[in-house]
């Protein structure tokens, strides 16, 4: 009996050993190296930052806008929309660092929506050109507040219609580059034209300052209205774009809101405007009324309202030069990818 109970209990011993050498071998877990990834959410200005790391011990945070955090998980508040590149770095008890970068578009503005970021790695502006696929809003309109289709039975521009109907499909290959400091480039392409008004380009022309090379219209308005012309981009040219100005451009009188200096004027309230001051540059179309109307942008498309003179009655003098806009043309434009 006594031999069995010291059996047991050597057994016992043994297998106790046993169990805790095998504890004891277990293998050390693995260290691993500091690593950083942002992530991120965004409410109007407010962003909440959370620092997704391995082995970091601690934290810094640029925001891009000057401020900066320590925090693992930061909560920060932009004071205004645009585009920032937010930059995490992580940092392990050795003194190893990791970084990671997200780009920010905060509570965007229009002229954000019209230049692009310029924090993008190689930014060269953002360009934008005539779409083709024309939006429900693209016209031929009445120069009045609320831009009424010239003809009611025309609802809207078909798709391609500059081509297919009037015979100018080059105009859709123009582009226009707006850059963030104020910069603006337009490339007329291999062509050398761009489209213009009629009345516009025979004046120019008279002038010495272009060459029509093709009329077009007649075939859909009776008479030839547009034109593509020469012109030569401006390399140094400027734009200046205002989101909230009373924009006044002439008019007919059946249009004006008001008279200044006995010419029938126009004035849209509140509007988005770009424009091209001390130069002869343009976007869209060439003709007296440079200024154009922004109505709609977003970070893909533009819908725009330009001013043509299409009658040469409406020339009211030409020294000074002085025309009223007969016209209206609303056409949408889109980022060039």
């Amino acid at each position: 009996m006594k031999n069995s109970t010291l059996f047991q209990k050597l057994t016992f011993l043994m297998v106790t050993v046993i169990l805790f050498a095998s504890c004891n071998d277990e293998p050390d877990k693995p260290v691993f190296p500091v690593s950083a990834t942002i992530f991120h959410s965004v409410k109007d200005k407010q962003v909440a930052f959370t620092a997704l790391t391995h082995s970091a011990v601690s934290w810094a945070w640029d925001f891009g806008d000057g401020q900066t955090s320590t925090e693992q998980n930061p909560v920060h508040v932009y004071a205004k929309g645009g585009y920032y590149n937010a930059v995490l770095t992580a940092t392990d008890q050795a003194g190893n660092t990791a970084k990671d970068t997200v780009e920010l578009a905060i509570a965007l503005s229009p002229i954000n929506y019209l230049t692009g970021n310029p924090n993008a790695p190689g930014y060269k502006g953002k360009t934008w050109r005539l779409t083709k696929n024309h939006s429900p809003k693209d016209n031929f309109c009445n120069p009045n507040l609320t831009f009424t289709p010239m003809d009611p039975k025309i609802s809207s521009l078909p798709a391609g219609a500059f081509g297919t109907y009037l015979g100018i499909p080059e105009i859709y290959d123009d582009e226009f580059t707006f850059y963030y400091d104020g910069s603006y480039r337009h490339d007329v392409k291999s062509d050398g034209g761009s489209m213009a008004g009629l009345v516009y380009a025979s004046v120019m022309a008279q002038l010495g300052q272009t060459n029509i090379l093709k009329k077009s219209g007649k075939a859909v308005f009776g008479a030839d209205i547009l034109a593509t012309a020469t012109y030569t981009p401006v390399n140094t040219a400027k734009f200046v774009f205002k989101e909230n100005e009373d924009f006044t451009t002439t008019t007919l009188p059946k249009f004006a809101t008001g008279v200044v200096n006995g010419v029938p004027v126009i004035t849209y309230p509140k509007a988005m405007s770009i424009d091209f001051p001390n130069s002869t540059e343009f976007m869209g179309i060439m003709d007296f009324q440079r200024k154009v109307l922004v109505q709609e942008i977003n970070d893909n498309s533009m819908r725009v309202a330009m001013f043509v003179t299409l009658d040469p009655a409406a020339i009211v003098s030409t020294n000074p030069l002085v025309t009223l806009s007969t016209t209206a043309m609303v056409l949408t434009f889109e980022v060039v990818k």
